[in-house]
């Protein structure tokens, strides 16, 4: 029989989607990981940088535990006088290493806190209503990955506009197999049935 291991297989799908949208940086031009493509503004290194701000901000300052100090905050960072939307785009000044090294240390950081404390740990999301703030360490993991599984589907979305290229984890595609020919017959017999129901 096998042993139920609840925090095994949270972090499990969180570094699956982790690692998922990582990958889709692989290969890319500076250019290419920062450009914005949709209208608003939608770019494969700002999903990183918002991602880490997220694990950070939800398994750090929730249940008490800071990445950073008060002084080491970055300008980007949650506060009153921060930018909207600054943590979903890299400055000139933030470099594809600068963010992807601090998405690895949020995740030491996160699987830290969810080693230490228990899955029914209290912890407060003080950017929450008041009435909600109070929250399981449990709810939270399971909030994170949701996030990280989303932003990793933008990702791909985002990665295919660039160059074609699609899949869910490096070695394992989980797509149908099928070279660009199938791809673009496919894609056009899709474009035709839509065409019917938009005529229809």
């Amino acid at each position: 029989m096998i042993e139920p291991n609840p925090k095994a297989d949270l972090l499990r799908y969180l570094q699956d989607g982790r690692d998922a949208l990582l990958w889709k940086l692989d290969g890319l031009s500076e250019y290419d990981i920062r450009r914005p493509l949709t209208p608003t503004g939608t770019n494969l290194l700002g999903l990183v940088k918002h991602v880490a701000s997220v694990e950070l901000g939800y398994l750090g300052d929730t249940f008490g535990r800071p990445f950073f100090t008060d002084e080491e905050r970055p300008p980007w960072w949650y506060t009153e006088d921060a930018e909207p939307n600054a943590d979903m785009w890299a400055t000139a000044d933030e470099s594809r290493e600068e963010i992807v090294g601090l998405y690895h240390r949020a995740w030491e950081h996160s699987d830290s806190t969810i080693a230490t404390l228990a899955l029914d740990a209290i912890g407060h999301v003080p950017w929450w209503p008041e009435e909600r703030r109070e929250v399981t360490l449990h709810h939270i993991v399971v909030r994170v990955i949701t996030d990280t599984q989303r932003h990793a589907g933008h990702a791909d979305i985002v990665r295919e506009l660039i160059d074609g290229s699609a899949g869910h984890l490096e070695g394992n595609d989980n797509l149908p197999p099928g070279d660009r020919t199938w791809w673009a017959d496919h894609r056009n017999r899709l474009e035709r049935v839509a065409r019917e129901f938009g005529n229809g």
